[in-house]
């Protein structure tokens, strides 16, 4: 196969590994901050993907509304998420994980009811729904589009993170909670704004990926394992280390199928596990 031929499945893994990023990074920060192990986030993206389904009509107005109104959904669902976990603050992680779980069962159910069980995409702007041609291959226009919008996204949320007061907070909040109160900010508070702010992320993530990784019966649950394991490779709380992890499992996930499609299924479990008992040797080694 020519080198060329590679080009489609790598740009592919890099517009997967940005979606996934894209949801993972409200995740990561609602753990590392707030210790909350949220098994609803898949539920939030698939949400704002059967939204951009119900409202988008093929203009760039029904897009944008779908877009804002997506997000919006999920900026509500994260902030319900912060009082309902408010109370299990101090009960440890497996009432929250058990509440979320919850959560993400009956919206899921709740979302099959009201959408029906077939997979959907949502109609898109005639100017997206075109292809473009890369070295001799023709490439998806809206796939380019979602991969400028979600690394200008990614680059947002990066400049965010590590280059405003807002930003100091929550990496103040993920180190240390308790120097946090000392100085006079509430870190119940900054759990509560990253929640907001990762199901918002879910949301919109939903509603532009849909033509992507489209609204169907079992999306919630594909999209949390993907993010799950983007966590975890990119350590909890790392905003920089999701993104990376996000375009590894992208690549490995795109390029998985075109070089072994026998074993594309087992690939990323077997990458993570790998990354992780490397990681462990590498902590004994430098461990005096």
């Amino acid at each position: 196969m020519d080198a060329d031929a590679y080009l489609i499945p790598v740009i592919d893994g890099i517009a997967y590994g940005l979606l996934l990023f894209t949801v993972a990074a409200g995740l990561t920060l609602a753990f590392g901050v707030g210790g909350v192990l949220n098994l609803a986030h898949g539920t939030f993206y698939a949400a704002g993907a059967y939204i951009a389904v119900a409202l988008s009509t093929g203009s760039w107005t029904s897009l944008l509304i779908a877009a804002l109104a997506a997000t919006a959904v999920g900026a509500g669902a994260g902030a319900a998420l912060a009082l309902a976990v408010t109370a299990l603050k101090n009960r440890g992680h497996l009432p929250q994980a058990l509440l979320t779980f919850g959560v993400a069962l009956a919206g899921g159910s709740l979302l099959v009811e009201l959408f029906g069980a077939d997979e959907l995409r949502p109609a898109v702007p005639t100017a997206l729904n075109s292809t473009v041609t890369l070295l001799g291959h023709t490439y998806p226009t809206y796939r380019l589009a979602f991969i400028a919008v979600a690394a200008a996204l990614a680059a947002a949320g990066w400049l965010m993170v590590t280059g405003t007061r807002a930003g100091a907070r929550i990496r103040a909040a993920a180190d240390d909670s308790d120097m946090l109160a000392s100085i006079g900010v509430n870190p119940r508070h900054v759990t509560t704004v990253v929640l907001l702010t990762g199901g918002a992320l879910a949301g919109l993530a939903g509603a532009l990926g849909a033509p992507i990784i489209g609204p169907g019966p079992r999306t919630a649950e594909t999209v949390l394992v993907l993010s799950l394991v983007v966590v975890v490779v990119g350590r909890l709380g790392s905003i920089g280390g999701a993104f990376l992890a996000a375009i590894a499992v992208g690549q490995v996930q795109s390029l998985g199928v075109v070089l072994l499609p026998s074993w594309s299924p087992y690939l990323l479990f077997g990458a993570m596990a790998t990354v992780l008992i490397l990681r462990r040797r590498s902590a004994q080694a430098v461990t005096p």
